[in-house]
Formats: C-alpha cells, sequence, structure tokens
C-alpha cells in the first residue's frame, strides 16, 4: 500500500548499524515487558504450585509473547501513518514509519514476520497443551492485527483497555499457566487480572497523553469517552487495584511484600495529576514497570516464604 500524502519523506541512506537501532526502535523495546512479566508471573504461580517447571516451554511462551507485542507494535507503527494518526504534533516517541525510516510497507512485513514467528512457536506450544493453546494463539495473533486494523480498529475506539486487559493480563498467565500445569486455578485468574490492569493503565496513559492529536485523528478512545479528569481517576483504580488483588486473590506464598507497591502506586498517580505533554512519556515508562515492581514483590514474598519453610523444617 502507498504512504499516504504529506508524510515525512524518505531520509538519506543509513548505516547498516543506523537501520538496525531504528528498527530496534520501531519494536518499542521499552514495551516488551508488558508482554513478558505477565509471563514470569504465570511461571512463578506455577512453580509456586507445583514446584517444577517445564523451561523448554517456558522460554517458548515467553518468545511468542515478545514476538505478539513487537508485531503488534511494528502494526501499530505502519497503520497508524497510513491512517494519518502520527503527524509532525505527535508527542509520543518517533514511528518508524512516520519519520520516513522504513516504508510502511516495510514496516508492516516485519510485523507478519514478528506474528508468523510466534504462529510457529505456538505450534510447538500446542504440542503440550492442545486445541486451548492453539485456539489461544491464533485470538491473541488476530487481535494484534485488529488493534489497529480493519473498518472498526480496537484502538480507535473505547475498548483499547478492555483488549489489554484481557490479552496481555488474563489471556497471558492464564494461558502460560496452563502451559505449565495442563490445568487452571482461581489463582491464574486473578494474577491476570492484577496484572493486566497496570498494562491497561499504559494504554489509558498513551491515550491521555495523545487526547488531542487523537480527536483529530478521530479515534475516540476510553480517554475521549470520560475526559481528562475522569481518566486520571480511572489511571488510579488500575494502579491500585492489583495491590489487594494479589494480597486477596488467593495466590500461594506470602503477598504481604505486596504492599511496598503502594508508594509506587500513589507516586505514579500524584505525576499524573502534575504532567502533561511530552513529560507523560517518563511516566508511560514508569508504569510498565510498575507491573513489573508487582511481580518482583510478590516472587520475594514466594522466597521469603520457601526460606520461612526451610528454616521451620
Amino acid at each position: 500500500m502507498a504512504d499516504t500524502p504529506g508524510a515525512t519523506t524518505m531520509t538519506a541512506p543509513a548505516s547498516l548499524r543506523e537501520r538496525t537501532l531504528r528498527w530496534v526502535s520501531a519494536a518499542r523495546p521499552k514495551t516488551l515487558p508488558l508482554a513478558i512479566t505477565p509471563v514470569m508471573g504465570a511461571l512463578l504461580l506455577a512453580l509456586a504450585d507445583t514446584g517444577r517447571l517445564a523451561p523448554l516451554t517456558a522460554l517458548a511462551t515467553l518468545l511468542a509473547a515478545a514476538g505478539i507485542q513487537i508485531g503488534t507494535n511494528l502494526h501499530n507503527d505502519a497503520a497508524d501513518f497510513e491512517r494519518g494518526t502520527d503527524t509532525e504534533h505527535r508527542l509520543g516517541p518517533p514511528r518508524a514509519s512516520a519519520q520516513g525510516w522504513f516504508t510502511s510497507a516495510q514496516v508492516k512485513r516485519a510485523a507478519h514476520i514478528a506474528f508468523l514467528t510466534s504462529f510457529v512457536l505456538g505450534l510447538l506450544l500446542v504440542l503440550r497443551g492442545g486445541w486451548p493453546i492453539l485456539l489461544l494463539g491464533l485470538a491473541a495473533i488476530a487481535a494484534g492485527y485488529a488493534y489497529t486494523s480493519g473498518p472498526r480498529p480496537i484502538a480507535y475506539g473505547p475498548y483499547g483497555e478492555l483488549y489489554v486487559l484481557c490479552f496481555f493480563g488474563i489471556a497471558a498467565v492464564a494461558g502460560s499457566y496452563y502451559l505449565q500445569t495442563l490445568t487452571l486455578s482461581a489463582g491464574a485468574i486473578s494474577l491476570g487480572i492484577a496484572l493486566g490492569l497496570p498494562a491497561a493503565a499504559v494504554l489509558l496513559l498513551n491515550n491521555y497523553r495523545d487526547f488531542d492529536t487523537d480527536r483529530a485523528a478521530g479515534r475516540r478512545t476510553l480517554c475521549h469517552m470520560l475526559g481528562r479528569p475522569a481518566a486520571r481517576r480511572v489511571y488510579a483504580g488500575l494502579v491500585l487495584a492489583p495491590i489487594p488483588l494479589l494480597l486477596l486473590g488467593g495466590l500461594p506464598g506470602w503477598t504481604w511484600p505486596v504492599l511496598a507497591a503502594l508508594p509506587a502506586a500513589l507516586w505514579l498517580i500524584r505525576q499524573l495529576a502534575a504532567s502533561e505533554g511530552r513529560a507523560l512519556n517518563g511516566l508511560l515508562a514508569r508504569t510498565a514497570q510498575y507491573q513489573a515492581l508487582l511481580v518482583a514483590l510478590y516472587a520475594l514474598g514466594l522466597v521469603l516464604g520457601w526460606i520461612a519453610h526451610l528454616l521451620r523444617g
């Protein structure tokens, strides 16, 4: 598909190193924790519940999740450019298509490769998990395309945060846990919701930052439906709610260390109230790191519980 008129023209030929760095930037590596952290949380939960892990399955799951995230990012890059959403007024980090680093067709081709890689890894995982994993993998890849494609892209409506909660929270944790244990548990669902909420907060914050440019491009996200003041309150709920969910969600081991995430959550909420424009880019990264902090604190609780058990034994 031809690039849209009025876009940035292609720059002079870049060196191999510069082109490599541009592809890495286009993949948005800072977003990868949003795909990897839920899988890590599921692996911790499976280890706590069963006392063992399937390491090759764990590695394939992590790589497949990363591939879906990268594919979604790349496809979003190209699709937003073609729809005219990414303009010179964009407040977020540079996008490959809009900057003229690569054509939108090249970026879409890279997205297809990322999705195909995840699909192949998913076929290997199907050998262990059966048809539920096949259906889940196909749904995740289809959702990745649908995020910015089709007549009604998910990213252009008010259901983006729900999409993130379902696929980057509940499905990621439940699917990864199932691949390890071949069962599901209430704890896996609780953990999936708890980790999906801060991931949804990242998207809400992204749309909050791009409120004006998104509206000019015809996007009607949850932020536009709520307005910025209400969106700030929803953000507060998304970062605070995981703490009681992890404490009271029936997870094995000690969960009280998760309380140490409360000051971080309150800091994020205060920063949103005091920040605007490009200053929100740093807050986006901190919100993604907050999700990883929750998993790290839960892991700490498991380790402390195991140590206490050994000392008692």
